[in-house]
């Protein structure tokens, strides 16, 4: 039996799948004959369930006429009989006697464990109870008993009457006995008096619910059948939007109907529009490519929008392209080929390419990822030097294999090896910037204008003077701290720096990673923060001495310029940067 049980899975997964659909992207997508079946089903459902019900009503409206009968004759038959014992009471005295023979002859007409007589004056209180159960104590529905004594004042001492007694809604009547000075009051519970009702209710709700599941799964089977080809369409043209891409849909053992026209006429038009979607796609960037999906064009639109911006700039470029003049353009195609796959696999977007200079944006793509830009542009940062450190150590082999082939290097390959070995510098600020697209309808583009651009262009400039390889805004580190709690970041701060083009001072950032840190340079950084203080404060000659003892070389610019000992007149701690 166990050759059989795969295959009896498989089918009943393949069933399975035809009736709910299959989960896509996230979402499940149900067949048409599903929805079909399943509204026919609810209408049907909804049919038979309202009939039944407006018959159960009309037919619990005739019981309670019947049950209403029924109780007449029995408090007209304990009326007469407390008639009696009243009298009988009068002659022998004893009250209590007569109350108990009228409980018990009360009681002998009961159907129900719910169903009680009372003899309630006209305070309220409880003189006679016949009852199977003691779940109350006396007749606390004020509004009824204030209803049967109004009654009584017009002189209507009988009536139909519904009250409330403990937890218990109950319905019956009533009839004044004025020997007894008490209404007596015959009544049924309502739970109790519908539940047989209920119960034949549900038993038909059930059965009417198993037939017309059955019904649906049949019915569901067979428009599956009939509409068995615009399934393996729609599966198709959904794989193809799920991967951006238009190919041709398979129409093998179609009919010659509509449906298969539909697939033939689409495929006619897919390998066109394919090539143009794969031009599209290395043009445009992906937040574009799919609002343009989506919106079925672009538009020249844009908003503000709260993002982060990396600028990344090759060191000596004029002199690279001195040397290796056109083939300047292989060896940035293959820096820019590992950076932008780093870039796009961190959420990023290419905002624009200038030759040596290259600017990416992070934050376009709504979710989890608009909260991690800034960490994003920060690991990307550091990628880019991946990728420039790789080809660095690439000509540094070639440069070992030349040698030991022929003992030294022409003066050409030497500058050939010093302009292929790149150093970049990488910049990031974050804040408010304009995010859309410029142009006409006959050419745009995709970019983004803001100061936040600016200042990250601004402070890659600053590698140049402090030599660290990353610098960031205060911006960035907040956005980090708030965002990403486990983001293993240190923020060494560099200075407080008033960019060319500025009126305020900027704080600026190096972020390192903290499984980056060793104990030595651990030391370094503790030695440059103590000299950074002492620099904020004016006391240059003590800040000298503790940038003297820092070996990495973002103390240098410091111990340049705290050498002479006195900071300048009026200083604020800020330095201003005459250069870009």
């Amino acid at each position: 039996m166990n050759q059989y049980k795969p295959g009896f899975i498989k089918r009943t997964r393949r069933g399975i799948g035809a009736i709910i659909g299959r989960r896509i992207g996230g979402r499940r997508i149900f067949p048409v004959a599903t929805k079909i079946v399943l509204v026919y089903v609810l209408f049907i459902l909804l049919s038979n369930f309202s009939s039944h019900y407006i018959s159960l009503t009309m037919y619990r409206g005739e019981l309670i006429k019947l049950m209403r009968q029924l109780l007449v004759k029995d408090l007209r038959d304990v009326y007469t009989f407390a008639n009696t014992q009243y009298e009988i009471s009068g002659t022998t005295g004893d009250r209590n006697t007569a109350i108990r023979q009228i409980e018990a002859k009360s009681a002998v007409d009961f159907k129900n464990r719910r169903s009680l007589l009372l003899g309630i004056d006209s305070e309220g209180n409880v003189g006679i109870r016949a009852a199977r159960t003691q779940g109350f104590n006396g007749f606390t529905d004020i509004r009824a008993l204030r209803a049967m004594k109004v009654s009584l004042k017009r002189n209507v001492g009988e009536g139909f009457i519904s009250f409330t007694l403990g937890r218990e809604r109950y319905f019956g009547v009533y009839k004044y006995n004025p020997n007894w000075k008490m209404f007596l009051l015959r009544a049924e519970e309502y739970n109790e008096f519908y539940r047989n009702s209920r119960s034949v209710f549900k038993m038909l709700s059930i059965i009417i619910l198993i037939i017309t599941i059955g019904c649906a799964v049949i019915g569901v089977y067979i428009i599956n059948y009939v509409l068995r080809f615009i399934r393996n369409i729609t599966n198709d043209i959904m794989r193809m939007a799920r991967n951006n891409e238009i190919r041709l849909i398979d129409l093998k053992g179609s009919q010659a109907d509509d449906v298969t026209f539909l697939g033939m006429a689409f495929n006619s038009l897919s390998d066109s529009i394919n090539l143009m979607m794969k031009i599209f796609q290395k043009f445009a960037s992906r937040d574009v490519v799919i609002r343009a999906y989506e919106d079925k064009g672009i538009k020249l639109e844009g908003s503000r929008r709260e993002l982060t911006c990396l600028f990344s700039d090759i060191k000596s470029f004029t002199y690279m392209t001195e040397v290796l003049g056109t083939d300047i353009i292989n060896l940035l195609n293959l820096h820019y080929t590992r950076v932008f796959h780093d870039i796009l696999k961190l959420d990023g977007i290419i905002g624009s390419i200038i030759g040596d200079a290259l600017l990416a944006v992070y934050g376009i793509f709504d979710g989890e990822s608009a909260n991690l830009k800034s960490y994003q542009a920060v690991v990307s940062g550091y990628k880019i030097h991946d990728v420039a450190r790789g080809i660095r150590e690439g000509m540094e082999r070639i440069r070992e294999k030349l040698l030991d082939e022929n003992g030294s290097l022409t003066p050409l390959e030497e500058r050939v090896y010093k302009a292929v070995c790149l150093e970049v510098g990488v910049g990031i600020d974050g804040g408010s910037v304009f995010y859309g697209n410029l142009g006409s309808y006959e050419r745009m583009t995709n970019t983004v204008i803001g100061d936040t651009v600016n200042s990250a262009s601004r402070l890659e400039g600053l590698n140049r003077v402090y030599h660290a390889p990353v610098i960031c805004s205060e911006y960035i580190k907040k956005d980090i701290i708030k965002n990403v709690p486990d983001h293993g970041l240190v923020f060494v701060e560099l200075d407080v720096v008033m960019v060319k083009g500025k009126t305020e001072g900027k704080k600026v950032f190096w972020p390192i990673f903290k499984k980056d840190l060793d104990h030595s340079m651990r030391q370094d950084l503790r030695h440059f923060s103590e000299g950074l203080e002492l620099y904020y404060a004016g006391q240059w000659k003590k800040a000298n001495g503790c940038f003297s003892r820092c070996s990495l070389p973002i103390a240098d610019v410091f111990v340049d310029r705290t050498s002479g000992g006195r900071a300048p007149g009026k200083w604020n701690g800020i330095w201003t940067m005459d250069t870009k």
